[in-house]
């Protein structure tokens, strides 16, 4: 072969060669387009997937957290229910106990009248004591600091001995359950 020759193939060869080689670089920019996009698409999802993902475990987090509300307020509420279970009888009774006490106060002239007032009073100090074991406790009202949370004032007076605020008389006692107000006391405070 000749020099021209060789070198009209190696140039043959040589475009060929090229030609090759720019068609795989084409190929191979599609190729790393098309890759960037799927890479793109790809974390698009994966962004996607992470946020419903946190929106299912805060989903999850506000349900468990309903739930153990739940569970304590039915533990609370067992409680009350037992600690408070004899509230609607004490209440009924308060007014039972107000009349034996005003039956009481009266002043007994014959013996017969004498001994049915040991009677009656003995009725009603076994009637408290069975009331305090259930929880029942009186208001303390008279000499003591009004408290609108204990009292209740319906009436106003001056005393130049006592301080402003000082409860003067109880009108009508009250009564708690606990730590929960039956019947407040009605009182007169000092002005």
């Amino acid at each position: 072969m000749e020099k021209n020759e060789e070198m009209s193939v190696v140039d043959e060869e040589t475009t060929e060669l090229v030609e090759e080689v720019d068609e795989l670089v084409e190929d191979g920019e599609e190729t790393v387009e098309e890759v960037q996009d799927e890479e793109t698409v790809l974390r698009t999802e994966i962004e996607t997937l992470k946020e419903q993902l946190k929106e299912e475990e805060n989903k999850y987090f506000r349900i468990l957290a309903d739930y153990d509300n739940f569970k304590r307020r039915s533990v609370l509420d067992k409680e009350a229910l037992e600690k408070y279970k004899s509230q609607s009888v004490l209440t009924n009774v308060i007014p039972v106990l107000d009349n034996f006490e005003r039956a009481l106060s009266v002043q007994a002239e014959t013996e017969e009248a004498k001994s049915m007032m040991e009677g009656m009073d003995m009725i009603y100090r076994s009637l408290v004591d069975a009331l305090k074991s259930e929880g029942l406790t009186e208001i303390e009202a008279q000499d003591q600091e009004f408290d609108p949370n204990f009292h209740q004032a319906v009436m106003t007076d001056h005393d130049a001995d006592k301080a402003s605020g000082i409860v003067l008389e109880e009108m009508q006692k009250g009564y708690s359950l606990k730590d929960r107000v039956l019947r407040p006391s009605m009182v007169k405070v000092n002005e």
